[in-house]
Formats: structure tokens, sequence, C-alpha cells
């Protein structure tokens, strides 16, 4: 068996997945004889297993996974790590609840009753969501200050907004999306595509197969259609692609890539739609819109050279950009989605930031928990990085149930092409690891991680105002929810709100 990256596990480390077995036999409904049948091993052998009285062995493993279909990556540990967390903040929510439940009890819940704790997640993520909605509509019929005068509630749906399901959805697939993945790093391996040299082949495949024309025109051509800088315009009915000429070729490979997905890969997405159950034809189009941007990524940086590379560079992302020619965003992006079976790199968190707080872009194939409403943490040095642009920080954050996390942060600046009067865009970009493989990181060169050094270096952060439970956190922009605030006028302290359970 192999650990999350590509190593073998060790020795000492045993798998117990008994009541995950369990639920996909019971979902076929077979018994446990019928399953040791198929698996080839003895009923009290399988009984063992399902009670988590024996761990499961790689070879048996294997055999799970030809017998229940998929991959290995279903009998993962690593699937558990996200809802862990996403329960952990949910069950720390005191307006719902003041029962406090121990780290352990919140594990086996996860372990034993995972239907269970997703369905309480995703309506403790409905009930935030509703909070904020009323919130701003009594902020825009009585203004901030006539929240008390309101009496009647509006009626909301809660449901999860188009960008947010699709990112819950990549969330639930460690951010990797194996299939598409696949087909990306194949095309790329069919076209011979090198850096520097990508977009030509994919011109003359879309003309050859499709009869797609492309056509690559200045600035001001383009914007005769749209007042939008668009970076891609299909014409359907002319068979006509157009781009703007400031696009590099690697970004120009990008759209093309993206183009063909579109069209020749368009069951492979519909599947990938499929199994995200999308709700509506908003979310379905920005969500086919993401996968046809994944398998571009893919067919760009493709699987197996590019982790490789990252590997050998101890995922320096500066060598990586200039190996890859592409943008730091993008090979970022790109570190976060390596999570193939049997190969998989270091997982990362990866998330983009803009200068008011808002994370525009979130994805994690870690246990990190991103604010889902609010503000992100203002002690998180992702922030600080719009005062040093063009740095790499680091930072050891360490979350409230005690887990830690190495990360680092550093500036991009998008532009449309154009000089000085160019509209542009300015981010900040955050990725990271469990502190466990930050050696693995150059990054990481000459820090210690021994445990009294990390305790003293990490800073403690949260998942945002709303949801931390953090007590004596001086940067704190308001009270969590659902805990009362401590009224004391005779004693004052850089502690803005104080509060009760």
């Amino acid at each position: 068996m192999a650990s999350p990256t590509g190593t073998p596990a060790s020795s000492s480390r045993k798998l117990f997945i008994g009541p995950r077995i369990r639920r996909l036999r019971e979902q076929l409904q077979w018994n446990q004889a019928e399953l040791a049948s198929r698996l080839g091993l003895s009923l009290s052998y399988v009984s063992q297993i399902e009670t988590n009285q024996r761990p499961v062995t790689a070879s048996v493993l294997i055999k799970l996974a030809e017998v229940f279909g998929g991959g290995i990556g279903q009998f993962s540990e690593e699937q558990d790590q996200q809802l862990l967390a996403d329960l952990d903040a949910a069950l720390r929510d005191r307006s719902l609840t003041t029962t406090v439940m121990a780290p352990a009890q919140v594990a086996r819940l996860v372990e034993q009753a995972p239907e269970l704790a997703e369905s309480y997640v995703a309506l403790h993520q409905r009930y935030l969501r509703l909070q904020d909605e009323h919130s701003q509509m009594i902020d825009r019929f009585y203004g901030e200050q006539g929240r008390e005068a309101a009496g009647a509630t509006p009626s909301f749906r809660g449901e999860p907004l188009p960008h947010e399901a699709v990112r819950d959805h990549l969330n639930r697939r460690n951010n990797h999306l194996d299939d598409l993945d696949l087909r990306g790093e194949q095309l790329a391996e069919s076209l011979g595509l090198v850096p520097g040299h990508r977009a030509q082949p994919l011109r003359d495949l879309l003309l050859q197969r499709y009869g797609i024309r492309t056509e690559v025109g200045d600035e001001a051509e383009t914007r005769e259609e749209t007042s939008d800088a668009f970076l891609r315009h299909y014409d359907a009915r002319r068979r006509l692609l157009r781009m703007p000429r400031f696009l590099s070729d690697a970004q120009q490979a990008f759209q093309l890539a993206t183009q063909y997905a579109l069209i020749a890969e368009a069951d492979a997405i519909e599947a990938e739609l499929g199994a995200g159950a999308f709700v509506d034809e908003a979310t379905r189009a920005l969500a086919r819109q993401g996968f046809a941007h994944y398998f571009a990524g893919a067919t760009l940086l493709p699987y197996g050279e590019f982790l490789t590379t990252a590997r050998n560079a101890r995922y320096d992302i500066e060598l990586l950009q200039q190996r890859f020619q592409v943008s730091v965003e993008t090979v970022c992006h790109r570190l976060s989605t390596l999570q193939r079976n049997g190969n998989r790199g270091v997982p990362f968190y990866f998330v983009r930031v803009d200068q008011a707080g808002n994370i525009s872009k979130r994805q994690s194939a870690t246990s990190f928990h991103f604010a889902r409403h609010g503000g992100a943490c203002p002690l998180w040095h992702v922030h600080e990085a719009f005062a040093q642009p063009g740095r790499f920080l680091t930072q050891i954050a360490e979350m409230p149930d005690g887990s830690r996390f190495f990360g680092i942060a550093r500036t991009i600046e998008r532009h449309g092409g154009g000089g000085y009067l160019a509209r542009r865009k300015l981010f900040a970009i955050g990725l990271g690891c469990d502190i466990s493989h930050a050696r693995e990181l150059v990054y990481a060169e000459g820090l210690s991680f021994d445990e009294s050094t990390v305790s003293k270096q990490a800073i403690p952060i949260g998942p945002g105002c709303r949801v931390c439970p953090r007590e004596h956190c001086v940067q704190r922009a308001f009270p969590p929810a659902g805990k009362a605030l401590v009224a004391d006028s005779d004693s004052e302290s850089l502690v803005s709100y104080r509060f009760t359970g």
C-alpha cells in the first residue's frame, strides 16, 4: 500500500476501515458470507475486518477495490480528514448546541456514520448561509441599527451558491479528477506538447478534427464584441475560436485545451457533472467550465512529468514556473491536484485571496479548514503578502483543533494586456500542507520542526471569526455565532470581544 505521497506506508501503520466496508456491502445488499466468497476469504476473517478487530492488508485492499469497483482511494483515510475538520467546526457552533464533543467522539462519528456526519455538515452550511442572507436583507431594509426592529423573517432556500457547490464537489474528490487528469495527460503525450510550443499543435488538432479555425487578434479587435477583455470566444456557427494577442503560448494553449475538452471530452465532463449531482443549470454550467479547465491544466502540466519534476525540485514554485513556462498561480493550482492513487504528491491546500480578504479560490487535498462565511483569519500570513509583493512568506499555523500546517504565500498580478491604463487584478495566493510534509518543501530549508520549536513558532489561526472558538484573540473582528458577550464596562483589554460558553 502507498502513503499519500506515493512512498511505501510504514509497517507500523495499520488500516482499520471496517465500517466503510460494511456500508459498501450493505449498499449492494450482500451478506458477509457473499462478500467473503467474492474476496476468497473466510467468513470469520471478513467479520473481524468489519468490526475493526483486524486491519486490512495491502493484498486485501486490492481485492476490495476489485470487488466493489472504483479505486483504492475510496478506502483512503485522507477522505475523512476534510469531513472531520468540517464536522468539528460545525459542532463548535454554540448557536446550535451547548454540548462539547470530545475529539475522539467526533472521529468515531465520522468513521462509523459518515453519511450522518455529511448531512450535519451540509445542514450547518445551509444554516450559516441563511444567517448571512437574513442579515444582509435586514441591513438592506432597516440598516445596521435596525435589526431588532425587524419582526418578520424572510424565507430563503439556503442552497449553496454555484461556485460553492463546485468547490465542495472538488473537495470531496481531494481536488483530483482522475479520469479527466488521465485524458489530459494522454492528449499531451499524443501531441508531443513541450513548454513554449503547445498552442500550435492544439490549433492544428481543433482544425483537423473539428474544422474549428483559430484567430488571434489585437486587443482592440477583441473589444469590439464585448466590453470585457475576454480570453476565449467560440462562435459555434462559424466554427471560429478567437483569442486576444496578449496571451502567451501557455495561456493560448490553456484556452485551446479548454475548448477542446468542452467538445471532445463532453461525455467525460457530463459523467463528472452527474457525480456532482448539481441541482441547477447555472451550477452545471460553472462546473462544466471548471472541469474543462481541469482538463486543460492536466494537458499543460501532465501528471507524471510534473510530479516527478516537482519532487526533484522539492516543490520549488519558481523552478517549476521556469521549467513549464506557466504562471505561479498555475503551478500552485496544479500542485494542489496531485492525488492520483498509487502516485500521490504532497497533499496541498490552495487559496487565492483579494485585498479585502475575499477568498475567490479555495481547493484542498488536506483537512485545512477554510472560512466559508465572512473573511479569512487576519492572522493568516496570506494577508501579509500584500505588504511584501512578489516575496514568498512562510508560516506555521495551528488550527483550533491542534492540527498544524506549513504554508507559503505570495502576491500575483493579472492583467488583460495593454499598457499603463490596462485593467489589473492583484491577489495573494497561499499554498500549504500538513506540517508532517514540510521537510519535503524547499521553503522549509533551515527550519527546525522539533516539537518545542514548532510550539513556539506556530501562529494560532482559525477558520474565520464567526466559527472560531479562540477566546483571547486580539484580532477578532466579531464574536462567534451563538456566544453571549460579556458585558463589563469596568474593565478593558486588547481583546475586543469577550464571550461565554
